[in-house]
């Protein structure tokens, strides 16, 4: 584990994390701000994540395996495909760098548009439960997205394209009961700007199950 640790490929790896997540937080957040000259319909958004995922994977790939997702770094831990410390790391990077990409979407954009920050919310006529399904039935198909198609025994090309599909699919359902999380990162990161962590158990804590 030691050696692992003290390479230079490790930390190269786990900054590729940070930056790839602040990259999609950025991105992803973006596209929810509410502009009074063009408010954002659902496809919008689900395009935007689908975009942003599909990049920074792109990006990441070849160096971290592009996790991007604290949820996803889990799901490889408990299959036995990276080591406990990698995916402490990792895990540690993310949320940083969910804290830093919606940060700086923060500082960049006007006060009236700022609003939340696109946090995620339960709707006022969805239950608890069924916000904690919907999230866990969301991040499930993520992390086996994943795992399909990283498979290199399957599959030696990059994965941006299908899982950033899969980050589509699931905000083309979860905006309508939680505005979809999928990604415990992309949930912490506006909710610390913001400093507003309503409902937040069920929004980002959920996605360390999925």
């Amino acid at each position: 584990m030691w050696k692992e640790v003290l390479s230079v490929t490790f930390y190269r790896a786990v900054f590729a994390e940070f930056l790839a997540t602040s990259i999609y937080v950025f991105f992803g957040l973006g596209s929810v701000l509410r502009w009074p000259s063009a408010l954002p319909t659902i496809l919008q958004i689900s395009i935007t994540f689908n975009l942003a995922a599909a990049t920074v994977v792109q990006i990441a790939w070849h160096v971290s395996g592009a996790h991007v997702n604290p949820a996803v770094t889990m799901a490889f831990l408990l299959g036995s495909r990276i080591s406990l410390a990698r995916a402490a790391c990792y895990m540690v990077a993310q949320l940083a760098g969910g804290i830093a990409g919606a940060a700086t979407l923060y500082g960049v954009t006007p006060a009236e548009v700022q609003g939340s920050l696109g946090i995620n919310t339960v709707r006022s006529n969805i239950t608890s439960g069924q916000a904690v399904a919907v999230e866990l039935i969301l991040t499930f198909q993520l992390v086996l997205c994943y795992f399909a198609s990283t498979d290199r025994h399957r599959n030696a090309n990059s994965p941006a394209t299908f899982i950033g599909i899969s980050v589509a699919l699931g905000h083309l359902i979860g905006i309508y009961f939680t505005g979809c999380s999928m990604n415990p990162a992309r949930s912490f990161g506006p909710a610390v700007i913001v400093n507003k962590f309503t409902v937040h158990w069920v929004i980002s804590l959920l996605g360390w199950k999925g």
